[in-house]
């Protein structure tokens, strides 16, 4: 059992294959976190809290002499608020009485089988006998909000979920300010937080800080998860690197507005809280009614930082993606925009399709300007008819001509947006989110449908469901191109509109479901401008998400290097691009393009019509080399061999099978020199006693040597040269 229970003295802990967490709750109902590390068994961790009367932390007035008890210095499990803890909340709640207050008790507990499930929103799910539940309930009796504690426990993973669950007991209505998922106080060490910042086209770069006396913040109130910071964070000890020391990880399964704060108290001990972001959030809780937080995703190694990326990089491909593309190989697909932009038509992708193909490309994906009047980004999105006048044909009649070229068909959709320009926001101007009596902002042109409202869900899926269900496409990207702005809905009353950026969440969440789940043969990929909305929710239900808009290949090593810390690789975007780059305008050789795109779904975004001779034999390689390497790639244990961040000279990773059976190198030199010194590497995950044949060479080696010794590349020259080369097991 992964669960065990101490009744007498109501010590909870929950164990995995490496790890242990524990909690208790007291005499005083107050649930206390008390150890979270390496597995210790059930080992009653309580001798380790610490007692002291602590100047100006108050105690709780049942036990005002009990003066070394405050809950201002004892690490919680879920806090309450306006009750005398200073740090970081959980919550923040108003009562019927107009009183900001909750004191949350401990009433019971329950031990649940299989993984428990979140209504209305994404989160982890059992493959079968993998996961334990434990749900801890407790009780404010003087407003009567309930609150509901859940963790799943993943046990041969090393992962335990959490999520809150606030039910209003009471005969009051109650508002929620801020409800977070989870949150986690460790109670000794110095840690530094390691989180994940960036912008459009420069998205997921780590960012490493010591936690502060004070609050470390990061999070995104811009409608989406963002490209400025990500929902996942690592607490790392401050000797912690890639393949040694102790790292928590915290990732919030959720694409909308969201916070994560870490704190060191004034007794050292470190709190890490996160959730949805509470910047104007207010959800109201009629007597009777529930609210479910977001899931968070927690894992502890103390084997560095490749080790918790590589468990989360397997959970997330196992028990978050779903559907057939789960465990699917990619095919290998071209995109037409950077190739045309809107300038198409469709014999122009005709002979797109038809060029590709000859190179080996399996799919033709037709992006934005194919509906509508959209000759340009200022029309046309909200009016989801086929522009035929523009293709010179159906579209039933251009997939049909694709297809005969041995080719699928995919296509690009953004549903969430609308221009002011289009027929559908001169219908429903109502329908977009804007406040009344003010000109709505505008980003690229365009504003964002209120998915908080059935009736706009419903158009939406109306719409895309008639597109799929009419027509032979396998293949969906999903964008979404900007920030939100002007979040109110006239689907609520004034005194919800609080509630519109989450609500917002729910119902793009509860369209995909409805999309997702009638056509399970479609592979839907996930874009939001590239890589702002790259998180756990919306890998539920896309298995894949364009990682950025940024194609340029030495960008890309650092981009794809600060994703894989907590994504899998497989679920990355990844295309070769023309060049020179059309954001950079840096010349990248086509051999190092191939090589870092296949770290990735790979694919192509040019005009195969533009392409010498000479490139043209090397992509027909290029694809036939990464379906040699897929498996491998995509469900290979992924090592980062050097830091792309700070090394300047070459960027080195590595995939290894997960028995061993081989591994292969990946090396882009970003600054070649003159009189160089050597590139050496250690490879990682082979079996030290077995031997490997280098497979271009025939060269043999022993793992401990390749893994102790290290390899030595041959001399790189010229401009960003790649080198890439497979070990196989004999």
């Amino acid at each position: 059992m992964s669960i065990a229970i101490d009744k007498e003295n109501r010590l909870f802990s929950l164990n995995t294959a490496h790890t242990t967490y524990q909690l208790f709750a007291d005499d005083n109902g107050f649930v206390h976190h008390l150890y979270y590390g390496r597995s210790i068994g059930s080992f009653d961790m309580r001798f380790t809290e610490y007692y002291s009367d602590c100047g100006f932390s108050p105690n709780p007035g049942h036990i005002h002499m009990q003066r070394d008890f405050s809950l201002d210095t004892r690490p919680q499990e879920y806090t309450g608020c306006g009750i005398g803890d200073y740090r970081i909340s959980s919550l923040s709640v108003s009562n019927g009485d107009g009183s900001y207050s909750a004191d949350f008790r401990y009433v019971g507990f329950a031990v649940l089988d299989g993984k428990y499930a979140i209504p209305g929103l994404p989160a982890s799910y059992d493959n079968g006998g993998e996961c334990e539940t434990l749900r801890i309930d407790l009780k404010d009796h003087a407003s009567g909000l309930e609150l509901a504690l859940y963790y799943g426990v993943f046990a041969e993973k090393d992962m335990i979920t959490r999520c809150a669950v606030l039910r209003n007991g009471g005969g009051n209505p109650i508002k929620l300010y801020k409800a977070a998922s989870a949150c986690l106080d460790l109670p000794f060490g110095k840690w530094d937080m390691i989180h994940f910042q960036g912008r459009h086209c420069m998205e997921r770069m780590p960012e490493r800080t010591p936690v502060p006396h004070g609050v470390l913040t990061v999070g995104s109130d811009r409608g989406t998860s963002s490209h400025q910071h990500n929902p996942f964070a690592i607490l790392a000890a401050p000797e912690t690197c890639e393949e040694f020391g102790q790292c928590y990880g915290a990732m919030l399964v959720y694409s909308g507005n969201f916070k994560i704060e870490a704190e060191c108290s004034q007794l050292q001990s470190t709190r890490l809280v996160l959730g949805i972001s509470d910047q104007r959030f207010c959800w109201t809780l009629e007597p009777g009614e529930a609210f479910h937080t977001p899931e968070v995703l927690l894992s502890f190694t103390d084997g560095g930082l490749g080790s918790l990326s590589r468990c989360y990089q397997e959970f997330l491909a196992e028990n978050i993606c779903r559907g057939a593309y789960r465990d699917t190989p990619r095919q290998v697909l071209i995109n037409n925009w950077e190739a045309t932009y809107f300038n198409f038509t469709g014999e122009k992708l005709c002979s797109i399709a038809r060029q590709a193909k000859e190179l080996g490309v399996d799919m033709l994906v037709l992006d934005d300007g194919w509906f509508g009047k959209r000759d340009s980004d200022y029309s046309g999105l909200g009016d989801w008819d086929v522009n035929e006048k523009k293709l010179g044909c159906t579209l039933t009649s251009l997939i049909q001509k694709i297809q005969d070229y041995g080719m699928d068909f995919g296509i690009w959709v953004e549903p969430e947006m609308v221009s002011p320009d289009s027929d559908l926001y001169r219908t429903h101007p109502d329908w977009a989110l804007s406040i009344p009596g003010r000109t709505p902002v505008q980003g690229r042109s365009q504003l964002v449908l209120d998915l908080s409202r059935e009736e706009v869900v419903g158009y939406l899926y109306s719409c895309f469901s008639n597109l799929l269900r009419c027509h032979e496409i396998r293949y969906v990207k999903w964008d979404m191109n900007r920030s939100l702005t002007d979040v109110f809905s006239r689907g609520l009353p004034p005194e919800r509109q609080g509630e519109a950026a989450h609500r917002y969440v729910l119902g793009v969440y509860n369209l995909l479901e409805r999309l997702t789940g009638e056509f399970p043969e479609v592979l839907f990929e996930g874009c939001s401008g590239g890589g702002g909305r790259f998180d756990a929710g919306m890998l539920y239900y896309f298995p894949q998400i364009w990682c950025s808009d940024d194609t340029d290949a030495i960008e890309r090593l650092k981009i794809q290097y600060g994703t894989s810390f907590g994504y899998p690789i497989r679920t990355m975007g990844s295309h070769v691009s023309a060049v020179p780059n059309h954001q950079t305008g840096r010349t990248t050789p086509l051999h190092t393009r191939g090589i870092v795109a296949m770290s990735g779904s790979f694919g192509y975004e040019l005009d195969p019509q533009k392409l010498s001779r000479e490139d043209k034999e090397e992509i027909r390689e290029q694809i036939l080399t990464f379906r040699r390497h897929q498996d491998l790639i995509f469900y290979g244990d992924y090592y980062r061999l050097t830091n792309a961040m700070t090394d300047d000279y070459f960027t080195a990773w590595q995939f290894a099978a997960k028995d061993g059976s081989a591994a292969l190198l990946n090396v882009v030199v970003v600054a070649p020199k003159a009189n160089p010194y050597p590139i050496h590497v250690h490879l990682k995950g082979l079996q030290p006693e077995a031997m490997y044949r280098e497979t271009e060479s025939g060269s043999v080696y022993s793992g401990a040597a390749l893994m102790y010794g290290g390899y030595t590349l041959p001399i790189l020259t010229g401009d960003y040269p790649g080198f890439q080369c497979r070990f196989e097991r004999i």
